[in-house]
């Protein structure tokens, strides 16, 4: 009977897929416009350095990294017509970002740039002085600022949290928001070149949840030009439940970069058990790579480790198909072939075989030992000094929730309160209170709550209890901020001559909670600083607004328990 399914379902995918036209081999759910799309540079070759839904640490890549010779200062084109729908900078992420939506129903997304034309510019300064911030993001009408395909929308950059010069370019679906591989649309990378398979995983799962306990063999993998075989040929003898996993990369044909690969095929006997494709995916999705990756491995070995078996609780669009979510189970004494087929988006495909021995098995599932959380429910646990609160949707499968409290680290207001492990990833946060075990008196609004792995996750004093949201299992404890910011200035002090300065500079840090403002002002007037992301630098800079002669020059930084300092110096212009 699971065989039969098995047999159905696929030849139903299958008949799904095939109706594509030829000009694609790739699996995905629809076609997308041809030719109508440019590249949103003109330097050839077209080259990347990152590929579309790549794995990155805690999120699927959303775009292409596209090459500017590590340089800035490349223009950047409208890919079509349209309007600049939204402007964004930020202190990490793309740093300076444009989006255009497009009349046939996408947008396109420019990030990591230097500069915006002069029309953008003056409409993000004065965001930027109206609401005195540097962080803007704001949407704009249709008809403000229209662009043609062919003009220059930007100039190529460094900003944000880049790993060196290049444009991030995303296709979106205007009414979703999804975003969809480009590559789709035509705008390819020269590519020859097949994936490359390095190990394989076999996981023991016979019924029981995934975590880090669950027996798993790594099997080293040789091979090229897309023939791949386990570096020690044998049968494998396996039984009860199994998930597999591949560790995979790509490369195209203009760059030695490794990147994602596009989709992921394990068969069964000729038969497709489960597809990964990473065609379009939803931004409230992304942190569900960590259920498609075999985190635990990640965590402790940084293993990318791809899980050919889908979490129940993982609820993304890069899985169009699967039987029994994957996972095979090897019961009736007959010898089987498990395929992998491995392509990237130009269709290249690697492929690797295994033998695997069928023997009966009886499961057991694990003994729990701790309180049982579902994924699909609220899930709760709580004692006199802690509670923790899940809700659906943060858990991508059943979960044996462990609890431990040791003894109070120095300087802290409560014990060491042992929250499961950081083995198991959560979606997106859960609620964790921690009760005082001191008096905090007037210092009450100064609590916070301290991870051993990450500092601080904030937290507020409510009914007795320090309250926090976080995103990791681990240990968490109480401590007080009431230390304020530490003001480092690099090239001002009282009386400089500042005549020949392009900038006022600053480094500033924060013992604890982390810095919530900084403000700057010149003769009592806000102005504008930048923080840079990779410096860490906060700058001003020097415009035709300020006139010969003495001014006085006041920065303010205040932290998230609102400690704040402040340092002022007269300055010569």
């Amino acid at each position: 009977m699971v065989k039969k399914t098995i047999v159905l379902l696929s030849i139903l995918f299958l008949g799904i897929y095939t109706q594509l036209p030829a000009q694609t081999a790739t699996i995905q759910s629809r076609t997308y416009p041809q030719n109508y799309f440019r590249y949103p540079l003109d330097l050839l070759p077209h080259t990347t350095a990152g590929s579309f839904g790549e794995l990155r640490p805690a999120h699927f890549h959303s775009g292409l990294d596209f090459k500017t010779n590590q340089r800035t200062g490349y223009p950047v084109y409208a890919v079509n017509d349209g309007y600049i729908s939204r402007v964004r900078v930020q202190f990490g992420g793309f740093g300076r970002a444009i989006y255009i939506t497009h009349p046939n129903g996408y947008t396109t997304v420019y990030g990591h740039l230097q500069a915006f034309t002069p029309a953008v510019a003056t409409l993000v300064k004065a965001y930027q002085y109206e609401h005195q911030t540097y962080e803007a993001d704001f949407k704009l009408p249709p008809a403000q600022v229209t662009v043609c395909k062919n003009d220059v929308v930007a100039i190529s950059g460094n900003a944000g949290a880049s790993a060196g010069p290049h444009v991030h370019f995303e296709i979106r679906d205007t009414q979703t928001e999804e975003t969809i591989n480009p590559q789709l649309f035509g705008l390819t990378i020269p590519d020859q070149v097949p994936p490359t398979i390095s190990s394989i995983g076999i996981y023991h799962l016979n019924g029981n949840p995934f975590s880090e306990k669950t027996p798993r063999e790594f099997m080293a993998v040789s091979g090229a030009a897309g023939n791949y075989h386990l570096a020690k040929p044998q049968v494998l003898h396996l039984s009860g439940n199994v998930g597999f996993g591949i560790n995979a990369t790509d490369m195209n044909s203009t760059s030695a970069n490794h990147n994602g690969i596009y989709s992921l095929e394990l068969k069964l006997d000729g038969q497709t058990v489960y597809t990964f494709a990473v065609e379009r995916f939803a931004f409230d999705q992304t942190h569900a790579i960590n259920a498609y990756i075999d985190y635990p491995s990640y965590t402790l070995e940084r293993r990318w480790m791809q899980k050919c078996f889908i979490m129940p609780g993982s609820h993304i669009s890069l899985y169009p198909q699967s039987v029994n979510r994957g996972i095979i189970t090897f019961n009736d004494n007959a010898l089987h072939e498990v395929e992998y087929i491995v392509k990237d988006v130009a269709g290249n495909t690697s492929t690797l075989k295994l033998k695997v021995q069928a023997s009966p098995f009886n499961a057991v599932a694990n003994k729990i030992t701790g309180t049982l959380f579902h994924y699909d429910t609220k899930s709760e646990f709580g004692t006199d000094k802690v509670k923790v609160i899940v809700m659906p949707g943060n858990l991508y499968d059943d979960l044996d929730f462990i609890y431990s409290i040791s003894a109070k680290p120095m300087g802290a207001y409560s014990s060491l309160h042992h929250i499961h492990n950081r083995l198991t990833p959560i979606h997106e946060n859960y609620e964790l209170w921690i009760k005082p075990e001191a008096d905090l008196g007037k210092y009450a609004d100064k609590a916070v709550i301290v991870s051993t792995t990450m500092g601080c996750v904030g937290g507020y004093y409510q009914d007795g209890w320090v309250k926090s949201q976080t995103s990791t299992f681990g240990d968490y404890f109480i401590k007080l901020d009431t230390v304020p910011p530490v003001i480092h200035p690099l090239n001002i002090r009282d009386g400089s001559n500042m005549k020949a300065a392009r900038t006022i500079s600053f480094r500033m840090s924060d013992n604890l909670s982390g810095i919530k403002t900084y403000t700057g002002t010149i003769d009592n007037k806000w102005v504008l600083m930048e923080l840079d992301y990779k410096t860490k630098i906060l700058n001003y800079t020097f415009g035709g607004d300020i006139a010969p002669g003495k001014h006085t020059f006041k920065l303010v930084l205040v932290d998230n328990k609102n400690n704040f300092t402040d340092f002022t110096a007269n300055f010569y212009r």
